[in-house]
């Protein structure tokens, strides 16, 4: 199998006319030593890193004040220091605190982190979309605005170059990829044909698992053009480690360009194009 989906995937790579050589910055890739997020190419992005940045120190400070009152009760109550115990059972006010601390704590963590979860699950107008299915194991995407699609392979090593990518980019470059316009949404009907498998870019701050015989919806709209990276996030076979994802935004005139060429090598509708005179090779 996996020696199917390598051979399919270079005659992929050999007859995909329409996917333009990669020539914009990669933004978007795991980096050696890495302790951050990938940098951010939408708001909802960034929401998650300024969430995550809020429940760091909310549990940085609970962990210290936690600390001190142990290191307190070690230091004040020990045999040495307090020789005669207390014989007290409770202590009304201090069960009072203990309890609606931690309640406010939830109320402040709930009151920022749903705005962010509704952002992600409320699914807007879309200006672009693609059906994205999950096969064991590569990509199959759909632009079913223009009624055509393809397949998508991770490539091998000795492939990288010759498609535009570095050697740091094996496990995460495909021989097509994902081509959409920046500053426009992007909306994505996400299912399996097998098994569970997990669509994800990080710098875009989207994950949704594809589910076979469920349609679920992920949006973004990238603000920054440039090449991102992802990979399958949930467990789905042998080769789940070797089913990668590749996003390129490019402006509004690429895109059209790149749609152009996509739908006359992959049969999709013309009457479908927008009403934009595509920018000329000259």
């Amino acid at each position: 199998m996996r020696i199917l989906s390598t051979f399919l995937g270079l005659m992929a790579a050999t007859l995909a006319a329409p996917a333009i050589a990669q020539t914009a910055e990669t933004i978007g890739k795991p980096e050696p030593k890495g302790l951050g997020f990938q940098p951010a190419a939408t708001e909802l992005a960034r929401q998650i890193h300024s969430l995550d940045g809020l429940i760091l120190t909310i549990i940085t400070l609970i962990t210290v004040f936690v600390t001190a009152l142990l290191v307190f009760c070690i230091l004040r109550f020990n045999r040495r220091a307090n020789p005669t115990p207390g014989t007290f059972t409770h202590n009304t006010p201090l069960e009072i605190a203990w309890t609606v601390g931690p309640i406010l704590v939830l109320v402040l963590i709930g009151s920022f982190s749903l705005p962010v979860l509704f952002n992600q699950q409320e699914i807007p107008e879309g200006e672009v979309h693609i059906k994205v299915t999950g096969y064991q194991w590569y990509w199959g995407y759909e632009y079913t605005d223009h009624e055509f699609g393809f397949d998508s392979f991770m490539l091998a090593k000795e492939d990288l170059a010759a498609n535009g990518y570095n050697e740091d980019e094996y496990l995460l470059a495909t021989d097509t990829k994902v081509v959409v316009p920046v500053g426009k949404t992007v909306v994505m009907d996400v299912t399996g044909a097998d098994v569970i498998h997990s669509w994800t870019i990080p710098s875009f701050g989207v994950k949704q698992d594809a589910v076979p015989g469920r349609i679920a919806q992920l949006w973004f709209k990238a603000e920054k053009e440039g090449i991102f990276f992802g990979q399958c996030s949930e467990l789905c076979g042998k080769d789940h480690a070797y089913m990668p994802i590749t996003v390129e935004v490019v402006s509004e005139d690429k895109y059209n360009e790149w749609l152009k060429g996509a739908i006359e090598e992959y049969a999709g509708d013309m009457s479908t194009l927008p009403a934009i005179e595509v920018a000329s090779a000259d």
